[in-house]
């Protein structure tokens, strides 16, 4: 809640990415990928919750000489391999603190997935599972819509000797009809929201009232909030997190 230090850019922490994606090479567990992002939402695979494409395994099998060939038209991709299906360690299990019990069986549902994009910038999940361990972070708080990418975070953890930090997903305000909020929609953002409270306290308190942190919307300090602040009450309201467009 208060500032803590300075800002840490990712762009400054390619020798730390680099080391991780170099330990799972060494391991086999990497490929190249030469698919393309056209060719992999034309496919016809399923998708995640997420909405990215589960990999169907296109490159997996590529030759040495395959490799060679493809390779000298465009640069790849780098995917991890996930365990088979029928695999146990491919079915990665873990408490969320919000919304209970959670399990995920990597191959089904995201299939082999991005360390490191053919643009050479480290994909997401590795990135922030890299960052977390060394930033000593134990609990990761953030919005239920990236729950299911954590079991793919969690194997890079359990690959790479990392400790595993608690996880809580927390519902997202949403539109009367159900839309995730979105500026493209006129949605309010925080430019308007300023225009519409005095003081940062009300807006918080504000928020906290309508998504049943707070028992009203009277201005409220992030500090006093703290003192209001229960995981019952989160749980309570995980399916009535609806703002009305104003």
């Amino acid at each position: 809640l208060e500032w803590d230090g300075d800002p840490v850019y990712q762009h400054e922490r390619v020798d730390l990415y680099r080391a991780a994606v170099e330990r799972l090479e060494a391991a086999g567990l990497t490929y190249p990928c030469f698919c393309t992002r056209a060719e992999l939402h034309a496919a016809s695979a399923p998708h995640a919750t997420d909405g990215t494409p589960v990999y169907a395994g296109t490159c997996r099998g590529l030759t040495p000489e395959e490799i060679a060939e493809r390779r000298a038209t465009r640069p790849p991709a780098l995917r991890l391999r996930v365990p088979d299906s029928d695999d146990p360690r491919g079915t990665i299990a873990f408490e969320d603190r919000v919304y209970g019990p959670q399990h995920q069986v990597l191959a089904q549902e995201c299939g082999d997935f991005l360390v490191r994009r053919s643009d050479g910038v480290f994909a997401y999940q590795l990135a922030v599972v890299v960052d977390d361990a060394a930033m000593g972070v134990t609990e990761v708080v953030r919005g239920c819509d990236l729950m299911s990418s954590t079991p793919r975070q969690i194997y890079l953890e359990q690959l790479l000797g990392l400790p595993e930090p608690a996880y809580a997903h927390i519902p997202l305000l949403l539109a009367p009809d159900g839309r995730r909020l979105a500026k493209r929609d006129r949605d309010l953002d925080m430019g308007e929201l300023r225009t519409r409270f005095s003081t940062p306290a009300a807006l918080l308190g504000w928020l906290a009232g309508i998504a049943g942190l707070a028992p009203d919307t009277a201005p409220r300090t992030a500090e006093q909030l703290a003192d209001l602040f229960s995981w019952n009450a989160v749980r309570a309201h995980r399916e009535n997190m609806v703002i009305a467009r104003t």
